[in-house]
């Protein structure tokens, strides 16, 4: 009964609140939408975290721009191969990567702290599959590209963040000089 009074209160074409009732209805939405997001970690980490320029990683690239080709081998011994790398500042490195295990494997660049967080985070959702620029999931037998600019000096981490693949030792850097 109270949802009838407010849809002919909020839709009566003689109420000089009508016009309102988008907006009203807009910001009920939002304002139960938060927690829902909020109770998503992984949701809040895709809004707010592994941006790549945000982290200071670098940004995504330009495939006609790269400057590098790196081969990455993934292996079910929980290994990247190569697991250190050395770029110059500027470059553009065209990462192909290719899965020769028989577990699902992904590549994620990141700061070492931030993948770590994130690998606590995967844990609790095993079956996540990233859409972000600076990482890309790879099925047994798949190859697949991220290309990426290393804008700055430092160190950018990698890491699968399969659960369990991480602590077990899938990671590496690359050190951008």
């Amino acid at each position: 009964m109270m949802r009838s009074l407010l849809s002919r209160a909020l839709f009566n074409p003689f109420n000089p609140f009508t016009a309102l009732a988008p907006l009203v209805l807009g910001a009920a939405t939002l304002a139960f939408a938060a927690p829902a997001l909020a109770d998503d970690p992984h949701a809040m980490h895709m809004q707010h975290g592994q941006s790549g320029a945000a982290a200071g990683i670098g940004e995504p690239g330009d495939d006609a721009q790269a400057t590098r080709t790196v081969e990455v081998d993934m292996r079910d011994t929980m290994r990247f191969s190569p697991a250190t790398l050395t770029v110059r500042r500027g470059d553009t490195v065209r990462f192909v990567i290719t899965n020769r295990g028989k577990l699902r494997h992904e590549l994620t660049l990141g700061t070492a702290a931030s993948l770590a967080e994130h690998a606590k985070m995967m844990q609790q959702m095993p079956d996540m599959i990233h859409a972000e620029p600076n990482a890309v999931t790879v099925e047994p037998g798949e190859r697949k590209t991220l290309v990426w600019h290393f804008a700055q000096a430092g160190t950018v981490d990698f890491a699968c963040l399969e659960p369990g693949h991480f602590a077990a030792g899938m990671h590496g850097v690359v050190n951008v000089r």
